[in-house]
């Protein structure tokens, strides 16, 4: 029977076409958009709503994203688009097929609307390449957008996507994400495919640490995307469990991971915290604690020897072929200095790092895996699986364009937990006195997904999740 509904899949897409098309100008979040496509898919979408027999909750259960414009960040393969991810001297290199998850997209229903910027090869906390250019924040265009999923989170914060695919190899979703104001989710570990994801690595522990992830500007749609695009049944099955708060035990920690190599977190993220714990205390009556762990003082080591760990991942020094033998990283310093290649600083610096690492000795190496060992066991002790850590996601608001270069030890706050392999929620919790956005993150044990989301989803509630940027321009709602 044809259904009446209040508004069409081609008015949702066009709405959210006029606002790509508004901010983008303003942002450079975008590297190649389907706007064409994706109305004739609009379209499609109407017509068989207005003329099939199938119950409506038939369609939600087949197609959940149905008539949803979804968009993606630009290293998960979309076919005929660009997967050059930055890299100049493939710019013109497309897809052969869609990734895994973005076949699980389209299954769902999810209209492909564009694919979103990255710094080369994902190797920066800031999106920048020297093909699309530097992506801005929405909510001061002269501060970075986060990286390395910024253009995702520069265009969900500002009212021109509800949702997209993003990934997370140290803190990509979840820096991002909050440095734009809107939720980014990295899941437990194998439950989404990383198929048709560059860079990627035939390392087997590549997968421990590297999820593709989802980026919402609403709580609620953090399992819809991620039930739509994983092939896990025990993802599925852990989306479904209901949630009661009052059952959550709330571990917090609001303090330097290590005061002499972190910078301060700024007050109005640990003001933010402590809303927050008052309020599950006094509202759920749950027992919140702040606890300290021996061990996380070495999160800047422990997270630093991840990409030495991950080798046989593609990077500028051997393009196309993570297990081929690097170019010399100090020739294509060199080279870079006297602007004879056009990599970023970003994935130079990354080789750098893996060289340094390389020369620390063995005995080193040993001792981090150890503490990283003696960590994980003690955070899967304390949260079994019905608690949950509250954790900043960053020190501080985003900070001006390449500020990143000299804050890298911060990034321990994120990258700690792909070391060790746990789901983590991103949650905005409103602007500062800068009018930037602050955030903070919800850390659970592994296949405890449903806790992070549920703690999301009441911080939304109560706190009032994304804030609109300044702007002239209404948003898309």
């Amino acid at each position: 029977m044809p259904y009446a509904f209040e508004i069409t899949s081609e008015e949702v897409v066009s709405t959210f076409i006029a606002r790509c098309k508004e901010v983008n100008p303003i942002l450079n979040a975008i590297v190649e958009d389907n706007y064409e496509n994706a109305l004739k898919e609009a379209r499609t979408v109407d017509y068989f709503l207005n003329t099939t027999t199938q119950s409506i909750e038939s369609i939600a259960q087949d197609m959940p994203l149905l008539g949803v414009p979804i968009t993606i960040k630009a290293s998960i393969a979309v076919k005929d688009f660009s997967i050059a991810v930055g890299v100049t001297s493939e710019k013109h290199t497309k897809a052969k097929k869609d990734a895994l998850v973005v076949k699980n997209v389209r299954q769902a229903g999810g209209i492909i609307l564009l694919t979103s910027n990255t710094p080369e090869l994902c190797m920066s906390w800031e999106t920048v390449n020297n093909i699309i250019g530097r992506t801005s924040n929405p909510y001061d265009t002269r501060r970075t957008s986060g990286g390395s999923t910024g253009g995702e989170a520069a265009l969900i914060g500002s009212g021109a996507s509800l949702m997209g695919l993003a990934s997370d190899v140290a803190g990509s979703v979840r820096l991002p994400a909050m440095f734009c104001g809107v939720f980014g989710h990295k899941p437990t570990p194998y439950w989404v495919s990383c198929d048709g994801h560059r860079p990627i690595s035939t390392n087997k522990k590549w997968n421990d640490t590297f999820t593709i992830g989802v980026m919402t500007r609403y709580a609620i749609d953090i399992p819809l995307i991620l039930r739509s695009i994983t092939t896990s049944q025990e993802c599925k099955e852990c989306l479904n469990r209901e949630v009661d708060i009052r059952e959550i035990t709330i571990f917090y920690f609001d303090d330097e991971y290590c005061k002499i190599l972190s910078s301060p977190i700024d007050k109005e993220i640990k003001l933010a915290i402590n809303n927050l714990t008052n309020h599950l205390k006094s509202t759920y009556r749950c027992q919140v604690q702040k606890i300290e762990l021996k061990n996380l003082k070495y999160a800047m080591e422990i997270g630093s020897i991840t990409p030495f760990e991950l080798n046989k991942a593609e990077t500028i020094f051997n393009l196309n072929d993570g297990t081929k033998p690097w170019k010399s990283v100090f020739l294509v310093t060199l080279q870079r200095l006297f602007n004879l290649n056009t990599h970023t600083w970003g994935s130079i610096l990354y080789g750098i790092l893996v060289r340094f690492l390389e020369k620390l000795p063995a005995s080193y190496h040993e001792n981090i895996l150890q503490k990283r060992t003696l960590l994980k066991k003690e955070l899967k002790q304390l949260l079994h699986h019905n608690a949950v850590l509250i954790y900043p996601t960053f020190n501080a608001s985003a900070h001006y364009h390449s500020e990143i270069y000299y804050k890298l030890l911060n990034i321990a706050y994120m990258n700690i937990f792909n070391s060790l392999s746990l789901p983590v929620t991103q949650c905005p919790m409103g602007l500062n006195r800068k009018g930037l956005p602050i955030g903070l993150q919800i850390i659970a044990n592994d296949s405890c997904d449903h806790l992070t989301i549920a703690l999301a989803k009441e911080i939304e509630k109560k706190f009032g999740g994304w804030q609109v940027p300044p702007s002239n321009i209404n948003i898309a709602t």
